[in-house]
Protein backbone atom coordinates (compact mmCIF):
# COMPACT_ATOMS: atom_id res chain seq x y z
CA UNK A 1 0.00 0.00 0.00
CA UNK A 2 1.28 3.51 -0.85
CA UNK A 3 2.05 6.11 1.79
CA UNK A 4 -1.15 8.17 1.28
CA UNK A 5 -3.67 5.33 1.82
CA UNK A 6 -1.51 3.93 4.61
CA UNK A 7 -1.52 7.33 6.36
CA UNK A 8 -5.31 7.58 6.00
CA UNK A 9 -5.71 4.16 7.59
CA UNK A 10 -3.39 5.14 10.46
CA UNK A 11 -5.34 8.38 10.93
CA UNK A 12 -8.60 6.45 11.28
CA UNK A 13 -7.05 4.25 13.95
CA UNK A 14 -5.72 7.37 15.63
CA UNK A 15 -9.20 8.92 15.61
CA UNK A 16 -10.59 5.89 17.48
CA UNK A 17 -7.76 6.17 20.02
CA UNK A 18 -8.41 9.89 20.41
CA UNK A 19 -12.15 9.38 20.94
CA UNK A 20 -11.66 6.82 23.72
CA UNK A 21 -8.78 8.77 25.26
CA UNK A 22 -10.85 11.96 25.33
CA UNK A 23 -13.55 10.24 27.38
CA UNK A 24 -11.00 8.66 29.70
CA UNK A 25 -9.07 11.89 30.24
CA UNK A 26 -12.17 14.05 30.71
CA UNK A 27 -13.26 11.82 33.59
CA UNK A 28 -9.84 12.25 35.19
CA UNK A 29 -9.87 16.02 34.54
CA UNK A 30 -13.30 16.51 36.12
CA UNK A 31 -12.23 14.73 39.31
CA UNK A 32 -9.05 16.77 39.60
CA UNK A 33 -10.67 20.05 38.58
CA UNK A 34 -13.46 19.90 41.16
CA UNK A 35 -12.00 17.78 43.96
CA UNK A 36 -8.26 18.44 43.47
CA UNK A 37 -7.75 14.69 43.75
CA UNK A 38 -5.17 12.87 41.62
CA UNK A 39 -6.98 9.58 41.02
CA UNK A 40 -4.28 7.00 40.35
CA UNK A 41 -6.98 4.28 40.27
CA UNK A 42 -8.68 5.86 37.25
CA UNK A 43 -7.21 3.24 34.90
CA UNK A 44 -8.62 0.45 37.02
CA UNK A 45 -12.11 1.90 36.76
CA UNK A 46 -11.58 1.78 32.98
CA UNK A 47 -10.48 -1.85 33.26
CA UNK A 48 -13.43 -2.68 35.50
CA UNK A 49 -15.83 -1.24 32.92
CA UNK A 50 -14.38 -3.52 30.23
CA UNK A 51 -14.51 -6.61 32.47
CA UNK A 52 -18.11 -5.88 33.48
CA UNK A 53 -19.00 -5.40 29.80
CA UNK A 54 -17.72 -8.92 29.07
CA UNK A 55 -19.51 -10.39 32.10
CA UNK A 56 -22.83 -8.65 31.37
CA UNK A 57 -22.79 -9.49 27.66
CA UNK A 58 -22.03 -13.12 28.56
CA UNK A 59 -24.98 -13.21 30.95
CA UNK A 60 -27.43 -11.66 28.50
CA UNK A 61 -26.43 -13.86 25.58
CA UNK A 62 -28.76 -13.79 22.54
CA UNK A 63 -27.80 -11.25 19.89
CA UNK A 64 -24.54 -9.34 20.70
CA UNK A 65 -26.38 -6.01 20.40
CA UNK A 66 -28.64 -6.79 23.38
CA UNK A 67 -25.76 -7.61 25.71
CA UNK A 68 -23.77 -4.62 24.51
CA UNK A 69 -26.63 -2.17 25.13
CA UNK A 70 -27.20 -3.55 28.63
CA UNK A 71 -23.45 -3.34 29.35
CA UNK A 72 -23.32 0.21 27.98
CA UNK A 73 -25.88 1.25 30.61
CA UNK A 74 -25.13 -1.07 33.53
CA UNK A 75 -21.32 -1.13 33.59
CA UNK A 76 -20.81 2.66 34.03
CA UNK A 77 -23.52 2.75 36.71
CA UNK A 78 -21.91 -0.12 38.65
CA UNK A 79 -18.41 1.35 38.36
CA UNK A 80 -19.70 4.81 39.31
CA UNK A 81 -21.38 3.35 42.40
CA UNK A 82 -18.16 1.56 43.41
CA UNK A 83 -16.21 4.80 43.01
CA UNK A 84 -18.77 6.76 45.05
CA UNK A 85 -18.47 4.18 47.84
CA UNK A 86 -14.68 4.45 47.67
CA UNK A 87 -15.00 8.21 48.05
CA UNK A 88 -17.32 7.83 51.04
CA UNK A 89 -15.33 5.19 52.92
CA UNK A 90 -11.75 6.16 51.95
CA UNK A 91 -11.19 9.63 50.52
CA UNK A 92 -13.63 11.44 52.80
CA UNK A 93 -12.04 9.79 55.84
CA UNK A 94 -8.67 11.35 54.99
CA UNK A 95 -10.28 14.73 54.27
CA UNK A 96 -9.10 14.71 50.61
CA UNK A 97 -5.54 15.49 51.65
CA UNK A 98 -3.51 15.63 48.37
CA UNK A 99 -0.63 13.40 49.47
CA UNK A 100 -2.78 10.85 51.28
CA UNK A 101 -5.32 10.63 48.43
CA UNK A 102 -2.51 9.62 46.05
CA UNK A 103 -1.49 6.82 48.41
CA UNK A 104 -5.14 5.84 48.96
CA UNK A 105 -5.93 5.64 45.24
CA UNK A 106 -2.75 3.61 44.65
CA UNK A 107 -4.07 1.17 47.25
CA UNK A 108 -7.48 1.22 45.56
CA UNK A 109 -5.74 0.46 42.25
CA UNK A 110 -4.22 -2.74 43.62
CA UNK A 111 -7.42 -3.78 45.38
CA UNK A 112 -9.44 -3.48 42.16
CA UNK A 113 -6.74 -5.09 40.06
CA UNK A 114 -6.11 -8.08 42.28
CA UNK A 115 -9.80 -8.62 43.01
CA UNK A 116 -10.45 -8.70 39.25
CA UNK A 117 -7.55 -11.14 38.78
CA UNK A 118 -8.95 -13.50 41.42
CA UNK A 119 -12.51 -13.40 40.05
CA UNK A 120 -12.09 -12.74 36.34
CA UNK A 121 -8.82 -14.60 35.80
CA UNK A 122 -5.68 -13.65 33.83
CA UNK A 123 -7.11 -14.45 30.40
CA UNK A 124 -8.09 -11.73 27.92
CA UNK A 125 -11.78 -12.02 27.05
CA UNK A 126 -13.35 -10.76 23.80
CA UNK A 127 -16.65 -8.91 23.54
CA UNK A 128 -18.48 -9.16 20.23
CA UNK A 129 -19.39 -5.85 18.62
CA UNK A 130 -23.12 -5.18 18.11
CA UNK A 131 -22.38 -4.48 14.43
CA UNK A 132 -19.11 -4.65 12.57
CA UNK A 133 -19.56 -4.30 8.84
CA UNK A 134 -16.39 -3.69 6.83
CA UNK A 135 -16.30 -0.47 4.80
CA UNK A 136 -13.83 -0.14 1.93
CA UNK A 137 -12.42 3.38 1.50
CA UNK A 138 -11.45 4.95 -1.82
CA UNK A 139 -8.29 6.89 -2.59
CA UNK A 140 -7.69 9.56 -5.20
CA UNK A 141 -4.62 9.67 -7.41
CA UNK A 142 -3.54 12.57 -9.57
CA UNK A 143 -3.14 11.71 -13.24
CA UNK A 144 -2.58 13.65 -16.44
CA UNK A 145 -6.34 13.87 -16.98
CA UNK A 146 -7.07 15.01 -13.38
CA UNK A 147 -7.88 12.82 -10.39
CA UNK A 148 -8.85 9.18 -10.63
CA UNK A 149 -10.43 7.17 -7.83
CA UNK A 150 -9.32 3.66 -6.98
CA UNK A 151 -9.79 1.22 -4.12
CA UNK A 152 -6.46 0.19 -2.53
CA UNK A 153 -6.41 -3.30 -1.12
CA UNK A 154 -6.72 -3.28 2.67
CA UNK A 155 -7.80 0.36 2.94
CA UNK A 156 -10.95 0.36 5.01
CA UNK A 157 -12.48 0.47 8.44
CA UNK A 158 -15.55 -0.91 10.20
CA UNK A 159 -18.90 0.63 11.01
CA UNK A 160 -18.31 0.00 14.69
CA UNK A 161 -15.09 2.04 14.80
CA UNK A 162 -16.86 4.95 13.12
CA UNK A 163 -19.69 4.56 15.65
CA UNK A 164 -17.18 4.78 18.54
CA UNK A 165 -15.90 8.10 17.21
CA UNK A 166 -19.44 9.44 16.79
CA UNK A 167 -20.57 8.17 20.21
CA UNK A 168 -17.59 9.78 21.95
CA UNK A 169 -18.36 13.11 20.27
CA UNK A 170 -22.02 12.96 21.33
CA UNK A 171 -21.10 12.03 24.93
CA UNK A 172 -18.57 14.85 25.19
CA UNK A 173 -21.05 17.40 23.85
CA UNK A 174 -23.70 16.12 26.26
CA UNK A 175 -21.22 16.32 29.13
CA UNK A 176 -20.34 19.92 28.23
CA UNK A 177 -24.04 20.86 28.16
CA UNK A 178 -24.54 19.11 31.51
CA UNK A 179 -21.62 20.92 33.13
CA UNK A 180 -22.50 24.38 31.76
CA UNK A 181 -26.30 24.44 31.56
CA UNK A 182 -27.70 22.14 34.26
CA UNK A 183 -28.29 23.00 37.92
CA UNK A 184 -26.11 20.09 39.07
CA UNK A 185 -23.32 21.29 36.79
CA UNK A 186 -23.63 24.77 38.29
CA UNK A 187 -23.35 23.29 41.79
CA UNK A 188 -20.27 21.34 40.74
CA UNK A 189 -18.61 24.46 39.33
CA UNK A 190 -19.49 26.45 42.44
CA UNK A 191 -17.87 23.74 44.57
CA UNK A 192 -14.82 23.85 42.32
CA UNK A 193 -14.40 27.62 42.72
CA UNK A 194 -14.78 27.73 46.51
CA UNK A 195 -15.86 24.65 48.43
CA UNK A 196 -16.03 26.48 51.77
CA UNK A 197 -18.28 29.20 50.39
CA UNK A 198 -20.44 26.54 48.68
CA UNK A 199 -20.79 24.75 52.02
CA UNK A 200 -21.78 28.03 53.67
CA UNK A 201 -24.56 28.43 51.10
CA UNK A 202 -25.95 25.00 51.97
CA UNK A 203 -24.42 22.93 49.16
CA UNK A 204 -23.67 19.40 50.43
CA UNK A 205 -20.03 19.37 49.34
CA UNK A 206 -19.42 15.77 50.48
CA UNK A 207 -22.27 14.54 48.28
CA UNK A 208 -21.01 16.62 45.38
CA UNK A 209 -17.56 15.07 45.75
CA UNK A 210 -19.03 11.57 45.82
CA UNK A 211 -21.06 12.36 42.70
CA UNK A 212 -18.02 13.81 40.92
CA UNK A 213 -15.74 10.89 41.80
CA UNK A 214 -18.41 8.41 40.74
CA UNK A 215 -19.09 10.33 37.51
CA UNK A 216 -15.40 10.42 36.58
CA UNK A 217 -15.13 6.66 37.08
CA UNK A 218 -18.39 6.06 35.17
CA UNK A 219 -17.09 8.04 32.17
CA UNK A 220 -13.91 5.93 32.18
CA UNK A 221 -16.03 2.75 32.33
CA UNK A 222 -18.17 4.04 29.46
CA UNK A 223 -15.04 4.54 27.37
CA UNK A 224 -14.00 0.97 28.19
CA UNK A 225 -17.35 -0.47 27.13
CA UNK A 226 -17.05 1.34 23.80
CA UNK A 227 -13.52 0.12 23.12
CA UNK A 228 -13.72 -3.45 24.46
CA UNK A 229 -15.16 -4.90 21.19
CA UNK A 230 -11.99 -3.55 19.51
CA UNK A 231 -9.62 -4.58 22.30
CA UNK A 232 -10.09 -7.47 24.70
CA UNK A 233 -10.96 -7.18 28.37
CA UNK A 234 -7.96 -7.90 30.58
CA UNK A 235 -7.16 -7.17 34.20
CA UNK A 236 -4.01 -5.18 33.26
CA UNK A 237 -5.56 -3.10 30.48
CA UNK A 238 -5.83 0.07 32.58
CA UNK A 239 -2.12 0.93 32.65
CA UNK A 240 -1.60 2.54 29.22
CA UNK A 241 -4.89 4.51 29.24
CA UNK A 242 -4.02 5.88 32.69
CA UNK A 243 -0.57 7.02 31.53
CA UNK A 244 -1.96 8.65 28.40
CA UNK A 245 -4.77 10.27 30.40
CA UNK A 246 -2.30 11.92 32.76
CA UNK A 247 -0.27 13.11 29.76
CA UNK A 248 -3.41 14.55 28.16
CA UNK A 249 -4.56 16.30 31.36
CA UNK A 250 -1.11 17.85 31.92
CA UNK A 251 -0.83 19.07 28.33
CA UNK A 252 -4.40 20.36 28.15
CA UNK A 253 -4.28 22.06 31.54
CA UNK A 254 -5.28 20.61 34.90
CA UNK A 255 -9.05 20.78 35.29
CA UNK A 256 -9.68 22.25 31.81
CA UNK A 257 -12.20 20.14 29.88
CA UNK A 258 -11.70 21.94 26.51
CA UNK A 259 -7.93 21.64 26.92
CA UNK A 260 -8.29 17.96 27.79
CA UNK A 261 -10.31 17.28 24.63
CA UNK A 262 -7.85 19.15 22.38
CA UNK A 263 -4.88 17.38 23.98
CA UNK A 264 -6.64 14.00 23.70
CA UNK A 265 -7.13 14.53 19.96
CA UNK A 266 -3.47 15.53 19.60
CA UNK A 267 -2.08 12.64 21.65
CA UNK A 268 -4.60 10.04 20.45
CA UNK A 269 -4.07 10.83 16.76
CA UNK A 270 -0.28 10.95 17.07
CA UNK A 271 -0.23 7.75 19.14
CA UNK A 272 -2.32 5.91 16.54
CA UNK A 273 -0.31 7.17 13.56
CA UNK A 274 3.13 6.68 15.12
CA UNK A 275 2.17 3.21 16.39
CA UNK A 276 1.26 2.15 12.84
CA UNK A 277 4.40 3.51 11.17
CA UNK A 278 6.89 2.84 13.97
CA UNK A 279 5.92 1.25 17.29
CA UNK A 280 3.71 1.97 20.32
CA UNK A 281 6.86 2.45 22.43
CA UNK A 282 8.07 5.31 20.22
CA UNK A 283 4.64 6.92 20.50
CA UNK A 284 4.76 6.79 24.31
CA UNK A 285 8.30 8.22 24.37
CA UNK A 286 7.33 11.16 22.15
CA UNK A 287 4.22 11.85 24.23
CA UNK A 288 6.34 11.89 27.41
CA UNK A 289 8.82 14.28 25.80
CA UNK A 290 5.93 16.54 24.81
CA UNK A 291 4.82 16.65 28.46
CA UNK A 292 8.36 17.65 29.45
CA UNK A 293 8.36 20.54 26.96
CA UNK A 294 4.91 21.70 28.13
CA UNK A 295 5.99 21.63 31.77
CA UNK A 296 9.10 23.67 30.92
CA UNK A 297 7.59 26.32 28.66
CA UNK A 298 3.92 26.40 29.81
CA UNK A 299 3.56 24.70 33.20
CA UNK A 300 -0.19 25.45 33.42
CA UNK A 301 -0.85 23.52 30.18
CA UNK A 302 -2.22 24.72 26.87
CA UNK A 303 -5.60 25.85 28.27
CA UNK A 304 -4.83 26.04 31.98
CA UNK A 305 -4.82 29.28 33.95
CA UNK A 306 -1.56 30.60 35.32
CA UNK A 307 -1.52 30.71 39.11
CA UNK A 308 -0.72 34.20 40.35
Amino acid sequence: MEFGPHFLLASLEGAVNAAVLALMAVGLSIVFGIMRVVNVAHGEFFMLGAVLAWWISSLVGAHPAYGFVVALIAAPLIVGAIAALADHFVLRRINYDPERTIVATIGLLYVLQQTTLMTFGPEARPVEAPFNKRIALPWFEKTAEGFSMYWPWGLGTTTYKLAVIAAAAVILIGLWIFMTRSRIGLIMRATQLDSEMALAYGIPVDRVYALVFGMGAAIAALAAVLVVPIQQAHYLMGHDPLLLSFIVVIIGGLGSIPGTIVAAILIGMSDGIISVFFSPTVAKILATLLVAFVLIFRPQGLFGKRVA
